[in-house]
């Protein structure tokens, strides 16, 4: 993986959040003194080259009145986790799902999915939502929820 001096100043210059202008990518073109297509391009190289993960917005539940968030955890039979974690992602309501390994005897969770709501009862639905899509796959769960919300940051490099 190979990061010129423009890469860089794209990661520079976006690590912090894209600017909040109507044209975001136009926007660091002018400050690098590049078009904005070739920002596009080269963020979309560095995706595919696993420089960056991925480009997306970071909401803050909290301020949008979803109080409740609640990270669901699974017991999935270790053969169908990946399977049945494509489905559970896929849900409308859930923001991210992953599989994490097991901690026996004190964690057997390995599927975790979390959702958001304004209400504790909305997660419990939720919850049951995935329960229902789990059928016999569902070897036990949980649910835990955040009380705080923490500074989430992508990739950080220095000039």
């Amino acid at each position: 993986m190979n990061i010129d001096k423009i890469d860089r100043q794209i990661i520079s210059a976006t690590q912090a959040g894209l600017p909040l202008t109507p044209q975001p990518y136009q926007t660091i073109a002018d400050e690098l003194g590049i078009s904005a297509e070739t920002v596009m391009q080269r963020l979309s190289d560095m995706q595919e080259q696993g420089i960056i993960r991925r480009i997306g917005a970071v909401p803050n539940h909290y301020r949008l009145g979803y109080k409740f968030n609640g990270m669901t955890v699974w017991n999935i039979a270790d053969e169908y986790v990946d399977e049945i974690g494509e489905r559970v992602g896929q849900l409308d309501f859930v923001s991210h799902c992953y599989h994490r390994p097991r901690h026996l005897p004190e964690w057997p969770y390995n599927l975790f999915a979390m959702v958001h709501s304004k209400t504790e009862t909305g997660v419990k639905q939720q919850q049951q939502i995935i329960a229902e899509l789990l059928g016999e796959f569902n070897l036990g769960h949980d649910v835990l929820y955040s009380i705080a919300i923490l500074k989430k940051t992508g990739l950080r490099i220095g000039n």
